[in-house]
């Protein structure tokens, strides 16, 4: 029987990165500059990637934030520069995450990250999940950032899955679902956001609850 692979992005649709980001700017600069300046990261930080795509995630983090910063007219000292960097680990994991992980593991499905980061960070945040993961894949060990395919392929190449009995679970429309969608993999769009999507993902959640359910339905148990 061939094995079922769920695929996950882990920021956004795992952990909280919008929680961590946010506590890092209110600390860097203020609580009141928190939220405007969270946008304007997430249209910096893809940029970044794009421009670099074979840098480590968290030197992107840092080019992000000093630019971000330099907008706002503030100079980090060099103590700060890595501040996102240094606070990822300890950023929140949503609490539906690791019950709704163990029982679509309970229930065969083989879970895979596919992550724009790097493994130590990845790894840190996997183990705060507490739920076992068969295989990470980041974006400093492939050389590009999602919403390149990079991170499929080399989730193909190292599993062999077929691509029938395969759905990929993700948060960003953007980095994730658009890939997933041209590359003809199924998708589930955890869509924390409550945003609006040009063409509709194969199915969607507002969070992890009930996956294991629709995951079951897209790809049936033998």
């Amino acid at each position: 029987m061939a094995p079922r692979w769920a695929t996950f992005d882990c920021y956004g649709t795992l952990v909280d990165w919008n929680a961590g980001i946010s506590a890092e700017l209110a600390r860097l600069l203020g609580p009141l500059a928190a939220g405007p300046l969270l946008a304007r990261y997430h249209e910096i930080e893809p940029r970044v990637q794009t421009e670099h795509p074979g840098r480590r995630y968290r030197d992107v983090m840092a080019a992000a934030l000093a630019e971000l910063v330099a907008q706002a007219g503030v100079v980090l000292p060099a103590s700060e520069q890595d501040a996102l960097g240094r606070s990822l680990p300890g950023w929140p994991v949503f609490p539906e995450v690791p019950a709704a992980l163990a029982e679509t593991r309970e229930r065969g499905w083989r879970l895979v990250a596919l992550s724009n980061t790097d493994r130590d960070l990845i790894d840190a945040s996997l183990d705060a999940i507490s739920v076992p993961f068969d295989l990470a894949i980041v974006a400093s060990e492939v050389g590009s950032y999602k919403p390149a395919h990079g991170h499929w392929r080399a989730f193909y190449e190292s599993t062999g899955a077929d691509k029938s009995r395969h759905v990929h679970v993700a948060q960003s429309y953007f980095h994730d679902i658009v890939p997933a969608r041209d590359l003809g993999i199924p998708s589930v769009w955890i869509n924390r956001l409550g945003e609006r999507a040009d063409v509709a993902p194969t199915r969607e959640l507002p969070d992890l609850n009930g996956l294991a359910d629709v995951l079951d339905d897209l790809v049936p148990p033998e």
